[in-house]
């Protein structure tokens, strides 16, 4: 019978054995700000150009905020955001007790 090297082992082991965990976070939660963002422009009905005027930055920069590959968003961008659509961000962070993440 083979052994097979993952079996038994977690998502973020496997993960982080091939280098690629701190990716995968950040591009979820990436979806989970850009999803937030999205629906603060829908309920105030403000479009991309709209937000970048608002922003005092270009339509670029609004792209990239709403990439959800693109995690390289600054922070000053995203309170710049939040501004511009009412919102504020809360942050949260935790120690990870190596006991994994919730399903």
């Amino acid at each position: 019978m083979t052994q097979h090297k993952h079996v038994g082992s977690s998502l973020d082991d496997l993960l982080e054995s091939d280098g690629t965990l701190e990716q995968v976070e950040a591009e979820a939660l990436k979806r989970v700000i850009v999803w937030q963002i999205q629906q603060a422009m829908g309920n105030t009905g403000v479009n991309k150009s709209q937000l970048a005027q608002k922003m005092h930055t270009s339509r670029t920069v609004v792209n990239r905020l709403l990439d959800e590959k693109d995690t390289g968003v600054t922070i000053t961008t995203l309170v710049k955001a939040g501004r511009a659509l009412g919102m504020t961000w809360t942050l949260q962070a935790g120690e990870d007790n190596g006991s994994g993440r919730a399903a």
